[in-house]
């Protein structure tokens, strides 16, 4: 046996160690069991509750997913504020005409975005234009205001019955924050070869069971659909604490959970209350529309932010390189070698490590409804994702990072 063959063994041993411990112990991540569709609940007294959406740009699906808010099968009371920032497509009057349609004006506000300060991102500041024109509103009234926010995208197509259950989760469980995981569009080659991948990744990196649980420390969220206790969201100091985040909702899901202000101080004024209760979880029935069709729209997509969930650090897109390469590409070329070699433990090690990682990645596949067989080629969706990280890491040092919707941002 050659020194490399003994080398590419010790590697593929290492890779099925680790695929045995993240299965092991690492917060069954690869289950789809949280989901929001699960449990069906309802409420005698249901709270007040607004929306907040920024809308930049979104003329094409506001009259599909406005609606989708306007028509809420919601006894309680539900308001809708857009934020229109800067769009150039018509994303006012579209809205406007969506709403009358339903004749729900009165049920909907359209805020026109003031210019983007310094040391914002665009999104999170339409969205505390969306919150402080709330506040606005209800002062005068304080005891009809909303008791909850929902943060939801322009892109997303609520389910009718998804305000509901959001609200009756977080009532009953005493949640400060809610989200949903929206079922990402899935129908072109591309989106079925690489969008389950995504929520497989991100699941991985923040296990759903271990956000959902208080005693961990783990915090993350879905940034198209978020339900978050106005309490709760003026105890950490506002959306402003978040102001500077591309990854903007698992840092204000952090910020809830661990319930820090912005001054980074823990809160102990409301020793009473269930500081930091958040949940988690997938939809099969709400659902973004923003599509995917080729790989470049993906690999922009990751490549935006992908650098940003490493901090920037060299030393960290390192080690996720070499991490990526070890847990992923290795056990396939060992396979692949050992069978060309004649290297039966070779083989075999490789076969089976391959063979762990299908199954985890199995229930997400079926959960997009894709074929099986797409579980398989996880090994080569980790290289393509491997190459969107480094691609992100060039764009942030040539000063392109961040680009979003015509704006690029800086992680100064």
């Amino acid at each position: 046996m050659s020194g490399i063959e003994l080398s590419i063994i010790v590697l593929s041993l290492v890779s099925l160690v680790i695929w045995i411990g993240l299965l092991s112990v690492w917060g069954q991540f690869w289950r789809t069991d949280q989901q929001l569709e699960l449990e069906e609940a309802k409420l005698k007294k249901l709270p007040a509750v607004c929306a907040v959406i920024p809308a930049r740009n979104e003329a094409d699906l506001l009259p599909i997913t406005l609606r989708s808010l306007l028509t809420q099968d919601y006894a309680g009371a539900f308001t809708v504020f857009l934020v229109d920032d800067n769009s150039t497509d018509g994303t006012t009057r579209v809205a406007k005409e969506t709403a009358q349609s339903l004749a729900k004006e009165q049920q909907l506000h359209i805020v026109a975005a003031k210019p983007l300060p310094s040391g914002w991102t665009g999104k999170l500041w339409a969205m505390e234009q969306g919150i402080q024109a709330v506040e606005t509103l209800y002062t005068t009234s304080p005891e009809q205001s909303p008791e909850y926010l929902l943060l939801t995208d322009a892109d997303i197509k609520h389910d009718t019955a998804n305000l509901q259950r959001l609200v009756a989760k977080a009532v009953q469980e005493d949640l400060d924050l809610a989200s949903i995981m929206v079922k990402l569009r899935c129908e072109s080659f591309w989106e079925q070869l690489l969008i389950p991948a995504f929520v497989f990744f991100f699941q991985k990196l923040y296990p759903f069971h271990w956000v959902n649980d208080p005693t961990k420390a783990t915090a993350a969220a879905a940034g198209g659909c978020i339900l978050i206790r106005r309490q709760a969201l003026a105890r950490i100091g506002g959306i402003q604490v978040v102001r500077q985040a591309l990854i903007d909702d698992c840092a204000l899901a952090e910020a809830v959970k661990s319930g820090v202000q912005g001054e980074g101080v823990m809160n102990s004024s409301q020793p009473d209350h269930k500081v930091g209760r958040i949940w988690l979880g997938l939809s099969t029935l709400t659902q973004s529309l923003r599509p995917y069709p080729d790989l470049d729209t993906i690999w922009n997509m990751v490549a935006r932010t992908a650098f940003t969930q490493l901090n920037y650090s060299p030393f960290m897109l390192l080690g996720a390189l070499i991490g990526m390469t070890l847990v992923y590409l290795v056990p396939p070329i060992g396979a692949i070698l050992g069978v060309l070699t004649g290297n039966w433990p070779l083989t075999a090690i490789g076969f089976t490590t391959w063979l762990l990682m299908t199954l985890a990645y199995l229930p997400t596949i079926r959960f997009y409804q894709c074929s099986p067989w797409l579980a398989c080629c996880l090994p080569v969706i980790a290289f393509l994702y491997t190459l969107m990280t480094l691609d992100s890491a060039l764009r942030h040092w040539q000063g392109r990072g961040g680009a979003w919707k015509g704006r690029v941002y800086s992680s100064s």
